[in-house]
């Protein structure tokens, strides 16, 4: 028999992270890079032996994975998520009642009227565009004098050169065709459609451990990615059980203050990922998309976004925070946060960010505690949980192990522990050390 080596054993933990093709429909439409898989959802439903009729809650919904996925399993679910873009993908994919047929002429009559205005400017090979058919050429770029552009607030915004002129100018005129055409439904799946397009394909982002700019594309068939789009959705469409599936809704919400969200003693189990303590904004993750779509309009809007979401990395911290005061007293909390400043002022760190380590750790755990206890009202009695989390060593190379701590604030708050089951490994892109991915099984004994 053959010895497994350590090349195939990191695919395995690779994949284990990955969504399977079986499980495309309906989670692809849109989500983001680093989303847990859908199977992840399965195995805790079926290991917390939920029934007909209960509720599955996730606190951290995201792009919804937990809530499509409950959906085609027959389970009732509802998410709360602070991130707007996010929190329209998990509406919008949870929402079953378009049949494929609209779909398809939604599209049409959408592609119809970007043709009659590109055919208006001079692009002639947007003429007589058949439904779902190679339409474009990214060939030779037609001169345009005229390109649409956002407003300087908005374009403020913006990753610099996340998106190049010729792309941003069709896009914005798809947006508009999208929002004149149809009604509302069809017209949220529209918008979708284009949010996943901007990311894979026309805008020129590169995802690693954060967002970053890729080459540049001077051009891009920008319709014909979004037809691809809107095709996928209506075959999914057409597989599902539509309306008559189990309800699933979004709100749009702080998850440290779930108890404002939730109904209470509605929630039979919860199931969710939350923000890992490190260096990623998850702002610029969803950023072109936002901005394109108007979910972000200015410098505001951007910042009430920020305050709105758990403390998880430097670029949301501000001066007014408090939530490091709900583990003021936690030792190891309190240890790791000086180590991480002990060890920036031996290496001579000065910038800004690196001053606030020490602190945004101290932040991520208080807000975290303030959504355990925020979420003890809506949890009926005998409630279970697990919350996908993972070490990090972003800060310094300091090791925080997530799951560790997580157990221990939710146990000062009355929650049983079940147990920290191993998900992955993956390694750190700091110190190349690997770092465990794991779930923090919780029980909720009810109010004493």
């Amino acid at each position: 028999m053959a010895v497994p080596t350590a090349q195939p054993q990191r695919a395995i933990e690779a994949g284990r992270n990955r969504l399977q093709p079986e499980d495309r429909a309906v989670h692809d439409w849109y989500r983001f890079v680093l989303s847990f898989p859908p199977h992840l959802v399965r195995d805790y439903v079926r290991r917390f032996g939920l029934r007909d009729g209960q509720v599955v809650l996730d606190p951290f919904c995201g792009t919804g994975t937990t809530l499509v996925e409950c959906k085609k399993l027959g389970f009732a679910s509802v998410g709360v998520e602070c991130n707007p873009m996010a929190h329209f993908a998990s509406a919008v994919k949870v929402d079953w009642t378009p049949s494929g047929a609209a779909v398809r002429r939604y599209a049409n009559e959408v592609a119809s009227a970007v043709a009659g205005t590109f055919a208006r400017q001079g692009m002639d090979e947007w003429r007589d565009l058949p439904l779902f058919a190679p339409a474009e050429s990214a060939g030779d770029a037609p001169c345009l004098s005229n390109l649409r552009g956002l407003p300087a607030e908005q374009d403020q915004l913006l990753l610099k050169n996340s998106i190049s002129p010729l792309p941003l100018h069709r896009t914005l005129v798809l947006r508009g065709a999208i929002d004149e055409c149809g009604g509302e439904q069809l017209r949220r799946l529209g918008r979708l459609a284009l949010a996943s397009a901007l990311v894979r394909s026309i805008g020129n982002l590169k995802f690693g451990p954060e967002v970053g700019i890729g080459k540049p594309k001077s051009d891009v068939p920008v319709l014909d990615v979004w037809l691809q789009g809107m095709r996928t959705m209506a075959e999914d469409l057409e597989r599902s059980g539509g309306d008559a599936t189990p309800p699933a809704h979004a709100v749009l919400a702080d998850s440290r203050d779930a108890n404002g969200a939730l109904e209470a003693r509605s929630v039979d189990a919860v199931i969710t990922s939350p923000p890992y303590p490190n260096e990623k904004d998850y702002t610029r993750t969803t950023r072109l998309e936002s901005v394109i779509l108007g979910l972000l309009q200015d410098k505001r809007q951007l910042r009430q976004l920020k305050q709105g979401l758990i403390r998880s990395n430097t670029r949301g911290v501000y001066k007014a925070d408090t939530d490091d005061q709900e583990v003021a007293d936690h030792p190891q909390i309190g240890q790791i946060a000086d180590a991480i400043e002990r060890r920036r002022q031996r290496l001579g760190k000065t910038s800004g960010f690196e001053r606030l380590y020490h602190r945004v750790t101290r932040l991520y755990f208080g807000g975290m505690l303030r959504h355990l206890a925020s979420l003890r009202p809506a949890l009926k009695s005998g409630a279970k949980l697990a919350y996908v989390v993972g070490d990090q060593a972003s800060y310094l190379r300091v090791m925080i192990r997530t799951g560790e701590l997580l157990a221990e604030l939710a146990q000062t708050l009355g929650y049983r522990l079940v147990g920290i089951d191993l998900f992955r490994t993956r390694p750190s892109t700091v110190t190349g050390e690997q770092l465990r991915e794991e779930v923090v099984v919780l029980e909720w004994p009810g109010e004493r």
